[in-house]
């Protein structure tokens, strides 16, 4: 199986724009951080530190409390301007840090689940 070709961001954008362009869109890019909470007790945390040092100009790390830590990613929201609640935010990575960072997230949805109202729910970072 012939595995996909990586763009890199500012290629990814250059398409964005020229489809926005064919379709008569508006495309609105504005740089920002996107952020996501990980108990500081989760296993792999002491890896992330590792990918963080690998990746200082995308990832950052913050203490919150003593339960939890704030990752911090740097990238842009893509929009169409017309609301600032919708659109996607987009970051540049290599696979293996991106999968890792998704798998701890999972990781913590399952160790951060509780009972709500009587329903099982998940802490939600928003």
């Amino acid at each position: 199986m012939k595995a996909l070709d990586a763009q890199t961001l500012e290629e990814w954008v250059a398409q964005r724009a020229i489809f926005c362009l064919r379709i008569a869109q508006s495309l609105h890019l504005e740089p920002t951080t996107a952020s996501f909470l990980l108990p500081v007790d989760l296993p792999g945390v002491a890896r992330l530190k590792q990918e963080v040092k690998r990746n200082m100009d995308i990832i950052s790390l913050c203490n919150c409390d003593a339960e939890y830590l704030e990752v911090s990613l740097q990238g842009s929201w893509v929009s169409d301007g017309s609301s600032k609640d919708v659109g996607v935010f987009v970051t540049t990575m290599n696979y293996g840090t991106e999968f890792f960072l998704y798998k701890l997230w999972q990781e913590s949805e399952v160790c951060g689940s509780l009972i709500v109202d009587g329903q099982p729910s998940a802490f939600r970072y928003q």
